[in-house]
């Protein structure tokens, strides 16, 4: 007894794993992209908490120098670039800004000592 329609079904499976592992691959890249966005992120942020720092420790007398020029200087070591910078007082307002995968992200940070 023959089939005559055995070799229809020939390769399916074979085609079928190579789309599974393919989405698996895509999943996977997806997956990575977001991680490294998040670290980032998380760059321009410690950019931003550095700057702030920095420049509330300036205005308060502890490091020599002008409070913004400083967190300039900090937050561009950190690979971001400084959009604003306030001070009221000793109280330093720092916004950093970085592009993470084609998107402008701002993060602010505040530093000064505590307040009652």
């Amino acid at each position: 007894m023959t089939r005559t329609d055995r070799g229809a079904d020939d390769g399916s499976g074979g085609v079928l794993a190579l789309a599974v592992l393919a989405m698996l691959a895509t999943l996977a890249l997806g997956v990575v992209g977001v991680g490294v966005a998040l670290a980032e992120r998380q760059r321009v942020v410690a950019a931003a908490d550095a700057g702030a720092l920095a420049a509330a420790d300036t205005a308060l007398g502890i490091h020599p120098g002008v409070p913004c020029v400083v967190a300039r200087a900090v937050v561009e070591a950190h690979g971001a670039a400084l959009v604003r910078c306030d001070l009221d007082g000793v109280v330093a307002t720092v916004v950093a800004s970085a592009a993470i995968a084609g998107v402008r992200v701002e993060v602010a940070a505040r530093a000064g000592p505590p307040s009652d």
